[in-house]
C-alpha cells in the first residue's frame, strides 16, 4: 500500500526518474533495470531501453567502479549516498564500500552573487551589521553546499558554509525515487542481509542532519567543549548570529589541511605529535566522551601551529558526521574487550545476542561458538597494552557479518572512526606506537566497567533493585488471587513455529476431502452405470448422470495433482 500511495509522488518528478533509469541502463546496468521492472516506471521507458546502449569502455570495468561513476553522474543526493554507504560496510560488501570511498563530490560553483542572495535571504538586514565583507570568490563547492571566505565588522576572519539553493527540492525529488526503487529491492531481492527500505530510511534521516546546519553546529560546540583544558586539540568556534539552519558561520582556521600536506613539509617530530593528537582525541571520543567524530579523514583534519611556531596543534573541521555511544554500548564494548582478552567464550556470545538482538538460541549453535572461539584465539591472553582496539572490532564486525548479524550503526562508525584515524597514523608516522596512545582510554574504559568502583555500584543498583522488587511482590500477588477469585484471568500461550505444520495439515486434509468426493463420484456413477445395465430398458437419464460423475471425478482429481504441485 505504501508503494502504491508513493507512486503518485514519484510521477510528478517523472523527468527525474527517466534521468536515474536512463543513467543506470547507460552505465550497464539494464539488466537490474529490467529484473526490477524500472523500465516501465517512466513514461516510455521501454522504449528508451532499447535506444540507449552502454558504452562498451565502461562495459570492462567493475560493477563498483561503473555504480560509483553512475552517482557521480546523477548528482548531490546519489554522492551523497554513496559516500555514506562508504562509512557502512555492515550493509555492502567491502570491495564496493572502498570503491564509494573515491566518490567524487567537485562540481561547478554557483555563482557567487547567487550566493550572497541567499545569505541576504537568510540573514536578512544582520548581513550588513555583521560582516565587514563576504568574498564572492568560493573557497570550496561541493554538490550540495559551498564555502566562501568572510569577514566580521570586529576583524575576525570568518568562513560561511551555504547550502546551494534549490537543494532542497532536488533532495526531495531522489529521495522519492530511492524510497520507490528501495520498495522494489526488497521485494524482489529478500535475502540481502538488510531492509532497503529502512536503509533508505536512514540516510533520509542522515541527509536532514547533514543539511541542517544547526545540528552540525551544536555538535561542533560541544566537541569543542570536550577539549576546551587541551591546547593541543581543537574544534573552531560557532558564531551562532550570523548562522541559520542554510548558513553556517565558522572560524576560519589557518592551518595546513593534511590531504593536502606537502612530501617533507613536517618534521618527524611534527607527525609524531599530529598523529599522537589526532588518535588521543578520536579514542577519547569513542571510549569516554561517548560523543565522536565519525569521519576523521586528513581532509577533515588542519595541523596547526603553536606558540613557538612549531606544527603540533589540530582542529578538525567538517563535524556533520558525527555518532553516539551510549552507557549500555560503552558496557558491551567493555565486555567485548575483557571476555576476549580472557578468553571467555559465553560472556563474549551474551555480548554478541545483546549487541545485534540476535534470537538466543544462536548460542547453542555450534557453528556460530567456532566462530566466536577463533576471533577470541587471534587476542587471548594479550593484555591491554598491546591490544589493537582497530584490530579487534574490525574482526569482532567481520564475523558479525559472516554470520549474517546485523552489527549496530553506532558500532559501525566507532569501527570506522578508530579505523580511519589508525590509517591516518599509518600514512604519516608510520613508526608512531599507536597502541600506546590508545592505551589510556581502553584501560579507562574497561576500569569504568570492572573497577572496584563499578562492581560497588552495581551491587547497590542490585540490591536497590531487589529491595524495590521485595516491596512491589505482595501488591503483584494480592492482584493475582484477585483476578483467579474474579475469574478474569486469561492465558494466551503462543507456539512459534507451528504456522507451517498447520498450513501442511490444512492441505492435507483439502487433499483427503477431494479424494472422498473424487472417490463418492466414481462409485455413485459405477452404480448408475450398473443400474442402467440391468434395467429391463436403458435410461437416458442413468447414463447422463454416469458420465457426469466420472468427467467429474476426472476433473476434480487432475485439478488436485496440478495444485498439489504448484503448491
Amino acid at each position: 500500500m505504501l508503494m502504491i500511495r508513493r507512486i503518485p509522488q514519484t510521477f510528478r518528478n517523472i523527468r527525474r526518474a527517466h534521468d536515474v533509469v536512463n543513467v543506470l541502463m547507460r552505465y550497464g546496468f539494464e539488466d537490474i533495470v529490467q529484473e526490477l521492472g524500472l523500465d516501465g516506471l517512466v513514461l516510455r521507458g521501454r522504449r528508451t531501453l532499447r535506444l540507449v546502449r552502454r558504452d562498451k569502455t565502461l562495459h570492462r570495468e567493475p560493477r563498483a567502479v561503473r555504480l560509483r561513476k553512475a552517482m557521480e553522474e546523477l548528482g548531490p543526493t546519489f554522492i551523497k549516498l554513496g559516500q555514506i554507504l562508504a562509512t557502512r560496510p555492515d550493509l555492502i560488501p567491502q570491495e564496493w564500500a572502498d570503491e564509494f570511498a573515491n566518490l567524487q563530490d567537485n562540481v561547478a560553483p554557483v555563482a557567487g552573487e547567487t550566493i550572497i542572495a541567499v545569505i541576504h535571504e537568510e540573514l536578512g538586514s544582520r548581513v550588513e551589521a555583521l560582516f565587514d565583507h563576504i568574498n564572492p570568490e568560493p573557497l570550496a563547492a561541493a554538490s550540495i553546499a559551498q564555502v566562501h571566505r568572510a569577514r566580521l565588522k570586529d576583524g575576525t576572519e570568518v568562513v560561511l558554509k551555504v547550502l546551494r539553493p534549490g537543494i532542497h527540492k532536488i533532495l526531495e525529488a531522489d529521495m522519492e525515487i530511492l524510497e520507490l526503487f528501495a520498495q522494489f529491492v526488497e521485494k524482489y531481492f529478500r535475502d540481502l542481509g538488510f531492509s532497503p527500505v529502512e536503509t533508505v530510511d536512514q540516510f533520509q534521516r542522515e541527509l536532514r542532519r547533514e543539511t541542517d546546519y544547526t545540528l552540525e553546529g551544536r555538535s561542533t560546540d560541544r566537541m569543542r567543549a570536550d577539549f576546551e583544558n587541551d591546547p593541543h586539540i581543537n574544534f573552531p568556534k560557532i558564531y551562532w548570529e550570523a548562522s541559520t539552519s542554510s548558513v553556517l558561520c565558522i572560524e576560519f582556521v589557518d592551518g595546513r589541511l593534511l590531504s593536502r600536506r606537502k612530501p617533507g613539509e613536517f618534521t618527524d617530530e611534527e607527525r609524531e605529535t599530529i598523529v599522537r593528537n589526532g588518535t588521543r582525541a578520536v579514542f577519547r571520543q569513542c571510549l569516554e566522551f561517548g560523543f565522536f567524530h565519525a569521519d576523521p579523514h586528513p581532509g577533515n583534519i588542519i595541523a596547526l601551529r603553536d606558540e613557538e611556531g612549531r606544527i603540533g596543534p589540530i582542529c578538525f573541521i567538517d563535524c556533520g558526521m558525527t555518532a553516539h555511544i551510549d552507557p549500555r554500548t560503552a558496557q558491551n564494548l567493555a565486555d567485548i574487550v575483557q571476555g576476549t582478552i580472557q578468553g571467555e567464550l559465553d560472556r563474549v556470545i551474551d555480548v554478541v545476542i545483546a549487541m545485534t538482538d540476535a534470537d538466543p538460541i544462536i548460542a547453542s549453535d555450534r557453528v556460530f561458538r567456532a566462530e566466536v572461539w577463533e576471533f577470541i584465539s587471534h587476542f587471548q591472553n594479550i593484555d591491554l597494552q598491546s591490544l589493537q582496539m582497530g584490530t579487534l572490532l574490525s574482526e569482532f564486525f567481520e564475523k558479525l557479518q559472516r554470520n549474517k548479524l546485523r552489527c549496530p550503526a553506532d558500532i559501525v562508525f566507532l569501527i570506522k572512526a578508530i579505523t580511519t584515524i589508525e590509517g591516518v597514523g599509518e600514512q604519516l608516522c608510520p613508526e608512531f606506537d599507536i597502541i600506546a596512545e590508545a592505551r589510556p582510554s581502553i584501560e579507562k574504559l574497561v576500569k569504568q566497567r570492572y573497577g572496584i568502583r563499578a562492581l560497588r555500584s552495581r551491587l547497590q543498583n542490585g540490591m536497590l533493585a531487589y529491595a524495590e522488587m521485595a516491596e512491589t511482590v505482595p501488591r503483584e500477588v494480592d492482584w493475582l488471587l484477585t483476578s483467579i477469585r474474579r475469574q478474569k484471568l486469561a492465558i494466551n500461550l503462543e507456539h512459534r513455529g507451528l504456522h507451517d505444520v498447520t498450513r501442511s495439515v490444512e492441505h492435507a486434509s483439502r487433499n483427503v476431502s477431494r479424494a472422498l468426493v473424487t472417490t463418492a463420484l466414481l462409485v455413485t456413477s459405477s452404480v448408475l452405470v450398473l443400474a442402467n445395465s440391468a434395467a429391463p430398458t436403458q435410461s437416458v437419464i442413468l447414463s447422463v448422470g454416469a458420465i457426469c460423475g466420472f468427467v467429474g471425478a476426472g476433473a476434480l482429481a487432475f485439478w488436485s495433482v496440478t495444485m498439489g504441485k504448484i503448491r
